[in-house]
């Protein structure tokens, strides 16, 4: 597993449906050791802290593997490394692989994963197209994002190291799947409502929606 390129960007305003918005979706790679802190990259910063950011979404991680998808999806567009808001674009991490609670380090940090992106229409203004995020969605092709468990220094080659999988086994792609069309899988459910890596929001979100046969 290999770190491609390290991203990032200070916020920035756009026009959306005629009104100017504040975002940080606009990320470039950078060349060079990048601090990594508790909250954010050296030089990276989000824009609403209401959605975006925090401890549980510190990195963005979007693996490479999926640009030729979206190449192929849209042909006319130019897909740089950072397209997807990534902080990091990564080989060798996909989401029906990593688990939710998985350790890793990259460089002299280290990093636990939390949980997938889901979008919002700050990735339809780096597109300039609102379709894109139902399609995103839609595609399972999500990335996931990282806490930091101890900060250090990352930059473009380092390896990724897998320090820890996860005991309880519940992959990026099945929390995705859960969300968006396997809502009914009770057992995975009652999983991924205890899973203690997960942030308790979406687990609070997913125990409401276990069954109780003695309600």
């Amino acid at each position: 597993m290999k770190l491609l390129s390290v991203n990032v960007g200070l916020p920035r305003e756009a026009l959306w449906n005629g009104k100017l918005v504040r975002t940080s979706i606009f990320k470039t790679p950078v060349k060079g050791r990048v601090r990594v802190a508790t909250l954010n990259l050296s030089g990276d910063e989000q824009s609403d802290l209401s959605v975006h950011g925090g401890a549980d979404k510190a990195v963005y991680v979007y693996p490479s593997e999926h640009y030729p998808f979206w190449r192929k999806e849209l042909p006319d567009m130019d897909l740089p490394w950072a397209m997807f808001g990534e902080n990091f674009t990564t080989e060798g991490m996909l989401e029906d692989a990593v688990h939710v609670g998985d350790r890793i380090q990259v460089g002299s940090a280290e990093f636990v994963v939390t949980q997938p992106r889901m979008p919002c229409y700050k990735l339809a203004i780096r597109f300039g197209r609102p379709d894109i995020v139902k399609r995103f969605l839609r595609s399972g092709r999500t990335g996931f994002y990282l806490a930091v468990l101890r900060e250090g220094e990352v930059t473009a080659g380092d390896s990724i190291e897998l320090l820890a999988h996860d005991e309880h086994g519940v992959t990026v792609a099945d929390i995705v799947s859960l969300y968006t069309a396997d809502a009914t899988n009770q057992e995975l459910l009652r999983r991924v409502s205890e899973l203690p890596a997960l942030p308790a929001g979406w687990r609070d979100y997913f125990r409401q929606r276990i069954w109780d046969p003695d309600i």
